[in-house]
């Protein structure tokens, strides 16, 4: 699947098409929509080490970092914590395939917390801001400085657990900092901020009652508009259906790159962003309302298509008769891709 990779003479994020093999992790250039046929790289898995995960970049939370036995730094990006977690999980039995038992313990322990499955971080944000039962904002003082619109770590996981979207404060802890690594929720006063530099990813949000936070969006009214605020933060807030790495043809130059494309509903848009880039912010997207989505025939190349590409194509003709033509890894992915957005037309 495609990964952006950190370079090791120039310190940029290129995206790469990787494959992992029992001993090492190839990765290719993709030119022209299509995969190079010799690797651009490899990693040996012989005596690497695996980090993950891997908090070195503080923009970038979902790193698997591999130390090779000559200790060469490799630094790959995912998409999403489950993308991050099931590449970890596959590249840790390479390296220890000659261990079973390791390799065991290691699907044991991934199994056995099941709070991302059945949690929408969107369901819990609006619970929050219901002005009867959800989280109480008050004004708060930190070093000198006088918040409004704020809550504690404490009570939040207080309120957390009182919803039944917890049943343990552990389990608050980790839904609180997968809200503040989603952006809905952001650390405010010395003590919170100074804790996000924590290593350890269970220190970084705080069931602590001096530790303040607020709503991502209150802290964006000092600097925008109200109405560039609520246009995207209508767009952005969505539940977030499906994501992933997809090669996207341009509309004026018809080169294609990779892009991270997230799939959102209620509102129902698709964003894309660009993976290299440090800021996590879209570089293009479009409401899914009165769209059309086909596959393209994978025989030759369809009207409208530019380059050698490798199939797996389909496209999106939006209520504006735009087309985007998107190229997906594989025919399944493309028909995952393709299934998800129909119902949000």
């Amino acid at each position: 699947g495609f990964l952006p990779l950190q370079g090791h003479t120039v310190r940029n994020w290129k995206v790469r098409w990787f494959v992992l093999l029992q001993d090492k992790l190839l990765y290719y250039k993709i030119e022209g929509g299509k995969k190079e046929p010799s690797p651009k790289g490899r990693i040996l898995l012989d005596g690497c080490t695996i980090t993950c995960p891997c908090l070195e970049y503080e923009n970038r939370p979902l790193l698997i970092k591999l130390k090779t036995k000559t200790n060469t730094d490799y630094f790959l990006e995912c998409c999403s914590r489950e993308e991050r977690d099931s590449w970890a999980l596959d590249i840790t039995g390479a390296i220890h395939a000659g261990h079973p038992v390791q390799v065991q313990e290691l699907h044991r322990m991934k199994n056995s917390f099941k709070l991302l499955e059945n949690i929408s971080l969107h369901d819990i944000v609006e619970r929050m801001y219901d002005s009867g039962t959800g989280i109480k904002l008050t004004r708060n003082l930190d070093q000198g400085n006088r918040y409004k619109e704020t809550f504690t770590g404490s009570a939040l996981v207080d309120w957390l657990i009182s919803n039944s979207f917890a049943v343990s404060r552990f389990e608050a802890v980790t839904l609180a900092s997968m809200l503040m690594d989603e952006n809905f929720i952001r650390p405010v006063g010395v003590r919170s901020t100074e804790a996000t530099r924590s290593s350890d990813p269970s220190e970084k949000f705080l069931d602590d009652s001096t530790a303040l936070y607020m709503f991502a969006e209150n802290s964006k009214k000092n600097t925008s508009s109200k109405e560039e605020v609520h246009f995207n933060i209508s767009e952005l807030s969505g539940k977030i259906v499906k994501q992933g790495f997809l090669v996207k043809q341009g509309h004026k130059r018809k080169n294609w790159k990779v892009r991270k494309f997230v799939l959102r509903a209620d509102p129902a848009f698709l964003h894309y962003y660009d993976p290299t880039k440090e800021e996590n912010k879209p570089v293009g997207g479009f409401s899914l309302r009165g769209c059309l989505v086909s596959a393209l025939e994978d025989n030759g190349v369809p009207a409208g298509v530019k380059g050698n590409v490798q199939g797996n194509l389909f496209k999106i003709i939006t209520k504006n008769d735009i087309h985007y033509y998107i190229q997906a890894s594989s025919k399944a992915e493309r028909v995952q891709w393709i299934e998800a957005i129909k119902p949000l037309t």
